[in-house]
């Protein structure tokens, strides 16, 4: 059985390898978050400078717009997978995945809501 921080680890180095092939490009920074039922996953400067003139360049915020329909759809056309890795680390079946994306941060937040909570044991102090 791992500590909460393994599986966290592990969770955001799979999101991590998900990012640069499904996406292209990995993140600047990953954090994975296990709140309860909930694992949280925090993902900064994950756009493209394509992505970001786009996001600019079209008026009345048409290019963001396109940008955030086209990363949901790359992302739920891997959900089977990223599911897949979050139920092998956590040992629980996934329920649901919500997610958004800042055109102006370049961060993306998904979250990821659980059958149950995952179990994990306590780090030894030492």
């Amino acid at each position: 059985m791992n500590t909460q921080g393994e599986i966290e680890s592990a969770i955001a180095d799979g999101m991590r390898r998900f990012e640069r092939e499904y996406m292209g490009r990995g993140p600047q920074d990953i954090r994975a978050h296990l709140i309860g039922d909930l694992v949280v996953v925090r993902l900064k400067s994950v756009l493209t400078s394509a992505e970001v003139h786009l996001a600019k360049s079209l008026p009345a915020g048409k290019g963001r717009d396109l940008l955030k329909k086209m990363r949901s759809e790359l992302l739920e056309a891997g959900r089977p997978d990223l599911d897949r890795m979050v139920e092998e680390i956590t040992g629980i079946r996934v329920v649901s995945l919500h997610h958004d994306i800042s055109t102006l941060t370049g961060e993306k937040i998904v979250v990821f809501t659980l059958a149950d909570s995952p179990k994990f044991r306590k780090k030894k102090r030492g």
